[in-house]
């Protein structure tokens, strides 16, 4: 079969299309004939080189973490029935808080029986790859936060696949949004889902920005998904009592800042550990968010789509921050 595999660690172009074996379904897997893999800005770092301590992935590897299509072949012990039917699912060797997100850049992947989500009536693969991570996320973060009617709430990286959701998440609560991103592209969708105000956190004093937007008190939470130096000047901008939830890392690294004073203030912060330890059915999570987008309840925000054999653009858009939403490879 097709397979894309990271050759050596390098740029998007060390992503090449090679001829692998088929994979063989052990006990409690099965086999999905790719239809759709989300690509996810972890894949593009691991690439790199980055993260090994955390994920110990070795060239050559076949990257991605999660799958839409339909299963071809059952392991021992999984039931037969699985067989033809259209799922979403993480891959064999992925897992919530660990495991390795790779396989998925294939035409075949494996995973297990327990993570498969049969699809509802409406729901595309496109779209069902899309919300393997994000839609659970969202809805975690989302339970988690518990944003209210007429708080505000700041949403970084608000043009990705997760913020994306969120804005429609906490305007569904009845909050005002304030979301922030890089570009008139990701801004001008986020007004498009709701958000009642944006602002580009390229511009110098964009948290100042947010202060101001929101009556001089700041935000009563801030939903972090950008992390680094945008997330601790997101802090800056959070009211006393409010609420950090912090999930991303795409400008490098999650925030850093002072716990003690955050504490004093009366802050609570909320790390990926945090949530991850606290979520008690992320499977639950996946079925309904999937449902709401069945429904035409929430929008799943694909920008961009690009054949397997065109993962490294798919990377090189990712890097250079042109892409908006979930980036997806189509098989």
């Amino acid at each position: 079969m097709r397979a894309v595999e990271v050759k050596s660690f390098g740029g998007p172009e060390v992503l090449a299309i090679s001829e692998v074996p088929d994979p063989e379904p052990g006990p409690g897997e099965v086999v999905v004939d790719v239809a759709a893999a989300d690509v996810m800005f972890l894949d593009t770092r691991l690439r790199s080189g980055w993260g090994l301590d955390f994920f110990p992935v070795e060239p050559p590897y076949v990257p991605g973490g999660a799958v839409a299509g339909v299963v071809s072949a059952v392991g021992p012990g999984v039931d037969p029935d699985w067989v033809g039917k259209r799922v979403a699912t993480r891959t064999a060797a992925s897992g919530i808080g660990g495991g390795l997100p790779i396989g998925g850049y294939a035409e075949r992947a494996l995973a297990r029986a327990d993570s498969l989500d049969e699809l509802p009536t409406g729901l595309d693969f496109v779209r069902a790859a899309a919300l393997v991570h994000d839609g659970r996320t969202a809805l975690a973060v989302a339970q988690r936060a518990e944003p209210r009617a007429g708080e505000w709430v700041l949403i970084t990286a608000a043009g990705g696949g997760l913020g994306t959701l969120l804005i429609q998440l906490a305007r569904a609560a009845g909050s005002r949004v304030i979301a922030a991103a890089r570009g008139a592209a990701k801004l001008d969708l986020a007004r498009r889902l709701g958000a009642n105000e944006v602002v580009d956190y390229d511009e110098s004093g964009w948290a100042d920005q947010v202060l101001e937007l929101s009556g001089g008190d700041g935000v009563q939470v801030v939903l972090d998904g950008a992390g680094g130096r945008i997330g601790s000047d997101a802090l800056g901008a959070l009211s006393p009592g409010g609420r950090f939830l912090g999930y991303g890392n795409a400008a490098g690294g999650f925030a850093e800042f002072d716990t003690e004073a955050a504490a004093a203030q009366g802050i609570t912060v909320v790390s990926l550990m945090d949530l991850t330890a606290s979520v008690g059915d992320w499977p639950a999570l996946g079925r309904r968010a999937q449902a709401e987008v069945a429904a035409d309840r929430l929008e799943v925000v694909v920008g961009q789509t690009f054949p397997l054999g065109e993962a490294a653009a798919a990377h090189a858009a990712m890097e250079a921050r042109t892409a908006v939403g979930r980036t997806i490879l189509t098989v």
